[in-house]
C-alpha cells in the first residue's frame, strides 16, 4: 500500500517499522544488538532500581534494538507515544551518552504495536523515563562494550587496552575504527552478561541540557506526522453520529437526507460495545464521505432516533448535591490512624472545609483520528494513539482477528492527556474499512465529537475536618473523597475510588497527626471517566492544600510554617501500611513511599525563589501549595492581581520539583511551564456540564480554555540537585500541574479576602 506523506524526509518524521522492516532498513553489514531486556536487568554493576515496581514496564520477553550501519549512523527503535513530551529525544539522550555515539549521528524510529509483543507502551503515569532509564543505559552500555570487544579483537589486543569515545573505538597507541567500521564484526560479538555503566561524572548528554530535540526540526517545520495527517490512496473519510447520553442506543434512522449529499458514499451502524467495556466505542452511525466535509454535511441531516436510557436524568446541579451530601456522611474507611472521631470532638479548636471540582475535558490540540485498512484477514492502522498494543487487542477482538494480524502504527500525538489512551476511534476506523471491505477508513473528530465523546475527568466533592489543640498543632484530621471511579470503563461500577486513585492524595498526605480518617462514599458514574494529566491528584491537591491555608489564616500562622508544622519531622512513609485496602500494589511500593524531607525542602526552595513572606500591594497575593505525585515532589507559589472589576492577572510562577534525577532539565522545564498554563485553564474555566443525560458544551466557544494574555506572564521553574544518579527517577509531564490550582486558590484569597472552594473559579472574582 502506499501512504502518501507531503513531508522532506530528511527532516527526519516519525518513521514506524517491524523488527523484520528494522532489521532490512539498517542495511548490510549492520550491528544490531537485540537484548533481552530481564537479561540486561539482571546484569551487574547498575543501580537496583529501576521503576515503580516494574523494572521496564514491559512483558516478560520483550526487546528494544540499537542498530548501527556501516555508515555509522545510530537508529533507536522507541516503544514510547511522542506527544509533547520529549520521550524520543529523552530516550536518545540515555542510549547515545552510554554508547558513547556521536549526536548528530542518532536517528529516531518508532515501534509498530504489536508485531514483537513488546508489552505495555501506552505512555501515560510520567513513567516513560522513570520506568525505562536503566534499561536504556545498559542497552546503551552493552552494545558500546561490544563495539569495544570487536575493535580489541581485530586489533589483537585485550578489550581492556581498548575504550569508546564520540563514535569510535580508540585503542592505547592511538589507533581508532570508527562505529560504522565495527559495526559487522560486532554483530558477532555476544552480549555481554556484565554491564560496565558510565560514571556519571563523565556523561556527555543525560544531565547536561547541551543537546537538541531529535524532533523539533520537523515539528516546527511541519513535516512531523500526526494522526490527522494520515494519508492512503483510495481512502475514504468517515464522522460518526454517536449516542449522546451515555449507555444510549440507536432506535433508528433516517438517512435519505444524507445520501444525497455530493461525496457521501454509505452509512453504517456500528453497534455499541456492551458494558462494562465502556472504553470501546460507544457505537451509532457512521457516513463515509469522499471528503471529510462532506460526511460533516452528511452526518448534519442524519436524523437519528436515539433512546437516551438511565442515565437521561444525569445533571450536573442535581448530581452535585448528591456528592456534598455523600461527603457529610460516614462513608468506606480506607485509612486510619489512632481515634480521628475522638480527637476532633475533644480538639480545642475544629476546621471544616467542603471543596468541588466539575468534570473537565482532555481538548489536545489534535482531536483523535485513525486510518484503517483491514484486508484478507489483516488489518493496518495508523492513528494518534497512546497506548498501540491496546489497540491491537481491542481492534482484534471486535474484528475476531488474531492480535498478530493487526498492526498499529503510532503516529506523532498533537497532545494527548490520557484521551489518546483510549482506542474507541482506532477500533471504530478498523471497523468500518471492514464492512468497506477493505477500503482503507479514515475516522475524524471534529472538536465537537472531541468535547462531546470525551472520557471527562472526573467530578469531585472533598470534605477536610481538623482538630487543633491548645499548642495550635493539628490533632485529628478527617478527610472524605467522593467521585466516580475511572475504574467503570472496565468492570461493572465500583462506586469508589479505585486503590491508584485513592493513591493520588487522599490516603498518601503525608502529615504528622497521631489521628487520622480517610473515607470514600459511594458515587455512581453517569458518563465515561477517563485518564486525564495527573488524574485524581488535581482535586485531592485542590482540597487538601486549600484546606491547609484556610486553617493556617484561622490560626494567625504563616501558611509555609504551618505546612511543615503539619508534615513534621523527616521520615519516609509507607501509608499502605495504614489502609483499609486489599488490593495488591505491586512488588514493589516505591512508588507509594513518602520521603518527607524532600517534600519540604521543595516546600523551602520554592518560598525562597518566590521570595515569600514579602508585603504585597493591595489587590495582590501569594499562594503556596505543595503536592508529591508520580515520585516526583512539586511545589508553587503563584503570584496574582486582582483588579476592582475582578480582572485576575497572574505576574509569575515559582514551580519546584524533586524528580530525582533530570535526565533532560530543558524538557523538565517546559513540561512545569506547561503545567502551569493547564492548571491555570483548568483552575479559571474549565467545566463540563450536563442537563437530562447531555453534555452542554460542544466546542471553544462554550468549554473555554486559558488565552495567551490569561497565562503566567513569567513561570520559573526551580530543578532540585540529585544527591546521586542511582536514586528513582520521578515522572515529569503529570507532578506539576496539581499544586498550581490551590496555589493560585490561596493566592486569591491572599489579595482579596475571597475563598475559592469550588472549581472553575470564573466570575467568583466579579465585585
Amino acid at each position: 500500500m502506499n501512504i502518501k506523506h507531503s513531508y522532506n524526509i530528511n527532516l527526519a518524521p516519525i518513521l514506524n517499522v517491524s523488527r523484520r522492516g528494522f532489521l532490512k532498513g539498517v542495511g548490510a553489514g549492520a550491528l544490531v544488538l537485540s537484548i533481552g531486556l530481564p537479561k540486561i536487568a539482571k546484569a551487574d554493576g547498575a543501580p537496583k532500581y529501576a521503576g515503580d515496581g516494574m523494572p521496564h514496564g514491559l512483558r516478560e520477553d520483550p526487546k528494544l534494538f540499537i542498530a548501527i550501519g556501516p555508515d555509522g549512523v545510530v537508529t533507536l527503535n522507541n516503544i514510547r507515544a511522542e506527544m509533547g513530551q520529549g520521550n524520543r529525544t529523552g530516550m536518545a539522550i540515555v542510549v547515545a551518552d552510554e554508547l558513547e555515539a556521536d549526536w548528530s549521528k542518532i536517528k529516531v524510529i518508532q515501534a509498530v504495536g504489536h508485531e514483537e509483543k513488546y508489552g505495555n507502551r501506552d505512555t501515560d503515569g510520567s513513567r516513560s523515563m522513570r520506568q525505562h532509564f536503566v534499561v536504556w543505559r545498559r542497552m546503551g552500555a552493552a552494545a558500546r562494550m561490544m563495539l569495544e570487544s570487536a575493535a580489541a579483537a581485530q586489533w589483537g589486543v585485550p578489550v581492556s587496552e581498548v575504550h569508546a569515545a564520540n563514535h569510535e573505538v580508540i585503542h592505547k597507541s592511538g589507533k581508532k575504527l570508527s562505529y560504522g567500521a565495527l559495526a559487522t564484526a560486532a554483530a558477532s560479538q555476544p552480549a555481554p552478561s556484565s554491564i560496565k555503566l558510565k560514571d556519571p561524572k563523565n556523561f556527555r548528554y543525560i544531565g547536561t541540557g547541551k543537546v537538541n530535540s531529535i524532533d523539533g526540526m520537523a515539528m516546527t517545520t511541519g513535516a512531523a506526522i500526526y494522526g490527522q495527517d494520515a494519508r492512503m490512496d483510495g481512502m475514504v473519510y468517515a464522522m460518526v453520529a454517536r449516542p449522546p447520553v451515555h449507555f444510549g442506543k440507536m432506535v433508528d434512522y433516517d438517512a435519505s437526507a444524507t445520501l444525497k449529499v455530493p461525496g457521501v458514499l454509505k452509512v453504517i451502524v456500528i453497534e455499541p460495545t456492551p458494558p462494562p467495556a465502556l472504553f470501546l466505542p460507544k457505537g451509532g452511525v457512521a457516513v463515509i464521505a469522499t471528503n471529510t466535509w462532506a460526511a460533516m454535511q452528511g452526518r448534519d441531516v442524519l436524523k437519528v432516533n436515539w433512546d437516551d436510557g438511565e442515565h437521561k436524568v444525569y445533571s450536573s446541579d442535581t448530581y452535585k448535591a448528591e456528592l456534598m451530601a455523600a461527603v457529610r456522611e460516614p462513608g468506606l474507611v480506607v485509612r486510619t490512624l489512632g481515634d480521628a472521631d475522638g480527637a476532633l470532638k475533644s480538639a480545642a479548636k475544629r476546621y471544616e472545609g467542603e471543596y468541588y471540582a466539575p468534570l473537565i475535558s482532555h481538548t489536545p490540540m489534535e482531536p483523535p483520528a485513525a486510518l484503517a485498512k483491514v484486508a484478507d484477514g489483516k488489518a493496518e492502522i495508523w492513528a494518534c494513539v497512546q497506548g498501540p498494543e491496546a489497540a491491537v487487542g481491542f481492534v482484534a477482538a471486535r474484528l475476531g482477528l488474531k492480535p498478530e494480524d493487526v498492526t498499529v502504527h503510532q503516529t506523532f500525538l498533537g497532545g494527548g492527556f490520557g484521551r489518546k489512551s483510549q482506542t474507541d476511534f482506532c477500533v471504530e476506523a478498523a471497523y468500518l474499512s471492514k464492512e468497506m471491505n477493505g477500503t482503507p477508513v479514515k475516522v475524524v473528530f471534529g472538536r465537537e465529537d472531541d468535547i462531546m465523546a470525551d472520557y471527562y475527568h472526573t467530578v469531585s466533592a472533598e470534605r477536610l475536618e481538623a482538630g487543633v489543640d491548645g499548642s495550635g498543632k493539628v490533632v485529628a484530621y478527617r478527610h472524605r473523597s467522593a467521585a466516580p471511579s475511572l475504574f467503570a470503563l472496565f468492570m461493572p461500577d465500583p462506586k469508589h475510588e479505585s486503590h491508584i486513585e485513592k493513591g493520588m492524595g487522599l490516603v498518601d498526605v503525608p502529615f504528622e497527626i497521631p489521628n487520622m480518617s480517610i473515607e470514600n462514599p459511594e458515587a455512581v458514574a453517569h458518563t465515561r471517566i477517563g485518564w486525564f494529566r495527573s488524574v485524581s491528584n488535581i482535586p485531592h491537591a485542590f482540597a487538601v492544600q486549600s484546606f491547609i491555608n484556610e486553617m493556617a489564616v484561622a490560626e494567625g500562622r504563616d501558611h509555609k510554617d504551618f505546612l511543615l508544622q503539619m508534615i513534621g519531622s523527616d521520615r519516609k512513609l509507607n501509608p499502605l501500611k495504614d489502609m483499609n485496602d486489599t488490593w495488591n500494589y505491586g512488588e514493589d511500593p516505591a512508588l507509594y513511599v513518602y520521603d518527607t524531607a524532600r517534600m519540604k525542602a521543595v516546600i523551602e526552595r520554592v518560598a525562597k525563589e518566590a521570595g515569600w513572606g514579602r508585603k504585597m500591594p493591595k489587590g495582590e497575593g501569594l499562594g503556596l501549595a505543595a503536592h508529591k505525585s508520580f515520585v516526583s515532589y512539586n511545589a508553587a507559589v503563584v503570584h496574582v492581581k486582582v483588579g476592582s472589576d475582578g480582572r485576575l492577572t497572574i505576574p509569575r510562577v515559582d514551580m519546584a520539583i524533586d524528580c530525582g534525577p533530570a535526565v533532560n532539565p530543558d524538557r523538565v522545564r517546559s513540561q512545569l511551564e506547561g503545567a502551569a498554563v493547564m492548571g491555570v485553564s483548568i483552575a479559571t474555566l474549565g467545566e463540563i456540564t450536563f442537563v437530562d443525560g447531555h453534555v452542554q458544551q460542544k466546542n471553544f466557544d462554550s468549554y473555554k480554555l486559558t488565552r495567551m494574555d490569561e497565562t503566567p506572564r513569567e513561570t520559573h521553574v526551580h530543578i532540585m540537585a540529585a544527591p546521586t544518579w542511582d536514586m528513582p527517577l520521578g515522572g515529569v509531564g503529570e507532578p506539576g500541574l496539581p499544586p498550581i490550582i490551590p496555589a493560585l486558590a490561596n493566592a486569591i484569597f491572599a489579595a482579596t479576602g475571597k475563598r475559592i472552594r469550588e472549581l472553575p473559579i470564573r466570575n467568583q472574582l466579579m465585585a
